[in-house]
């Protein structure tokens, strides 16, 4: 081997050390009793409304029999859920059960906490230098793709910035007005939410999560407080080109991890009968429809509904 690629091994394990020390990988990981492995599965299926075991193996990079042990696991502490697959009877879609949600949410919003502990020891402008340098370490280390479509695509979940509310309400009033028929008065409702929200924000109780395909913003999520013990899910959105990503639920896990950590007992949220991809996302988390009414606005015949989850 020659020196110059000899020098730079020794770098990139130097530098694999010291990111595994900085981030605590070699410690009992998230404090769980459970491994990084593990937490990765659950991550994965999380984040997919369904999928089959060689899709997880495939982004993971796993054996087969070592995934299958995972699976079985989790299947035996009621985590997960397996239904033939309706295209091909010879696979099985797996599921998480509300569960198995529930008991990776805390473990979601540790690794939120540490990273944000983690960055928090630096200043502004060098947490801006860390993550551009993050970004072009993996941009760099990606595989080779075989086309601009076949690349994989980095969405991120973020804190709001200036101008990220004025967004939220637009992307309210033009998607439900295209989908749905809703007229302005409508947007107008969200723009008073997001902007009682800004007025009154009661930090470390409430929370804005937007979300961020490709560096673009494609969706939001709020959480709100609406009493000592009660919080309210707020505002979640997707665009359509991020739909199918497991981004609404990502979005909808944060809220619960969120919640769980700070002691609320019950998740409360309101929407319509029509929104039926987001009624499923609230279903699969153990959300229950509490109440169903009928009624007249925004130009429309429609349905509200109440959904509660106990924590």
């Amino acid at each position: 081997m020659d020196e110059p690629i000899t020098e730079q091994v020794k770098a990139l394990r130097a530098f694999n050390r010291s990111y595994t020390r900085s981030t605590g990988l070699l410690e009992p990981y998230l404090d769980s009793a459970l491994s990084l492995t593990e937490v990765r599965v659950l991550y994965e299926l999380a984040h997919r409304a369904q999928s089959a075991a060689s899709e997880i193996g495939r982004e993971l990079g796993l054996d087969t029999g070592y995934l299958s042990r995972i699976l079985k696991r989790f299947e035996a502490r009621g985590w997960l859920q397996r239904h033939s697959s309706p295209a091909d009877g010879r696979q099985q879609d797996l599921r998480l059960t509300p569960a198995g949600h529930a008991a990776f949410a805390p473990l979601q919003q540790k690794s939120r906490d540490a990273a944000r502990a983690l960055l928090e020891r630096l200043p502004a402008a060098e947490r801006v230098e860390l993550v551009d340098a993050m970004a072009k370490v993996q941009r760099l280390l990606a595989p080779p793709a075989a086309s601009a479509a076949a690349r994989p695509r980095t969405a991120v979940l973020r804190e709001p910035r200036p101008g990220d509310m004025g967004w939220v309400v637009q992307q309210h009033g033009e998607l439900y007005a295209r989908e749905y028929g809703l007229d302005a008065r409508f947007e107008a409702l969200v723009a008073d939410i997001a902007a009682r929200f800004v007025r009154n924000f009661q930090p470390g109780w409430e929370r804005c999560w937007i979300a961020e395909l490709d560096g673009e913003r494609v969706g939001s999520v709020f959480l709100a407080r609406k009493s000592a013990t009660v919080a309210q899910l707020r505002l979640l959105i997707l665009a359509p080109a991020a739909r199918g990503m497991g981004l609404g639920g990502r979005l909808t896990d944060e809220c619960l991890a969120f919640a769980r950590t700070r002691g609320y007992r019950k998740m409360v949220l309101w929407t319509h009968s029509c929104l039926t991809a987001a009624r499923s996302i609230y279903a699969a988390r153990g959300f229950v429809l509490t109440k169903s009414e009928p009624y007249e606005d925004f130009g429309q015949s429609l349905v509200g509904e109440t959904w509660e989850l106990k924590l």
